[in-house]
C-alpha cells in the first residue's frame, strides 16, 4: 500500500501547491465576499467534493485522457470558466439585494442561492479547475508504489491528503473574507459595493482560466 513517506512526500508538495491561491481560493474568496459565510463555507464543501471526483478520475484513468487532450482539456476548462463568468453576472446583478439583519452572518434568503445548489456549483468549479486537473494527473501518479499493485486504490488514499489541506486552508479563506464582509454589511451601500465586488471577482476569475493556456 501508499508508504508513510509517500504520503509524507505528496503532502509536502500538495501543501506547496495549495498555498499558491488559485481558482478554488479565489472562487471561495469571491462567494464569501457576495453572500457571506455560510455560503462560502458550502462553495468549500462542493469544491473538495468535485476536487475528489478528480481524484478518483485519474485513479481510474479519466484524468490522464482529460490532460492529455488539448481538445477535451480546453473544452473542460471553457465549461469552467463560462460558469464561473456567469455565477459572478448573477452575484453583480443581484448585489443590491444584500439587505441582511444579521450583519455576521449572511445574505438574506432572495440573494442566496439555495443550499443544494451552491454546493453543486463548488462541484462544478472544483471538478473543472485546470489546476486540479493538471496536478492531480500531472503529480499523483509519481508518488504510487507500483510494486504494491492496487493503483487507482492508492491514488484514491493519496488524493485525501490534499483535499484536506485544501478543506482546511479554502475555509479559512471563506471565514477570512466573510469576516470582513461583515463590517461592510452595517452600511446597505458598502454591502452592495462588496457584493459587486464579490461578482466582478468572480468573473474576472472566469476570464482568467479561459484564457490560461496549457503548461505543456
Amino acid at each position: 500500500m501508499v508508504s508513510t513517506e509517500s504520503i509524507l512526500a505528496f503532502a509536502a508538495m500538495s501543501l506547496l501547491v495549495i498555498v499558491i491561491p488559485g481558482p478554488s481560493v479565489l472562487f471561495v474568496v469571491g462567494r464569501a465576499l457576495a453572500y457571506g459565510r455560510r455560503t462560502a463555507l458550502e462553495t468549500v464543501l462542493g469544491n473538495v467534493v468535485g476536487s475528489y471526483l478528480l481524484v478518483i478520475a485519474v485513479a481510474w484513468g479519466l484524468g490522464a485522457l482529460v490532460e492529455s487532450s488539448a481538445a477535451v482539456f480546453t473544452g473542460v476548462k471553457l465549461a469552467g470558466a463560462a460558469y464561473l463568468v456567469h455565477l459572478g453576472v448573477q452575484a453583480f446583478r443581484h448585489r443590491r439585494d444584500m439587505r441582511v439583519t444579521d450583519p455576521d452572518t449572511e445574505a438574506p434568503a432572495r440573494a442566496r442561492r439555495g443550499d443544494l445548489r451552491t454546493i453543486l456549483d463548488g462541484i462544478f468549479v472544483g471538478v473543472t479547475n485546470p489546476k486540479g486537473i493538471v496536478f492531480f494527473a500531472a503529480v499523483l501518479p509519481q508518488f504510487v508504489n507500483h510494486s504494491a499493485g492496487h493503483l487507482p486504490l492508492q491514488m484514491m488514499v493519496l488524493g485525501l491528503v490534499p483535499i484536506t489541506i485544501g478543506l482546511i486552508t479554502d475555509t479559512l479563506w471563506g471565514l477570512g473574507a466573510s469576516a470582513a464582509r461583515s463590517w461592510f454589511a452595517r452600511s446597505d451601500r458598502r454591502l452592495s459595493m462588496v457584493g459587486g465586488a464579490g461578482g466582478l471577482a468572480m468573473i474576472g476569475l472566469g476570464v482568467t482560466v479561459a484564457a490560461t493556456g496549457r503548461a505543456d
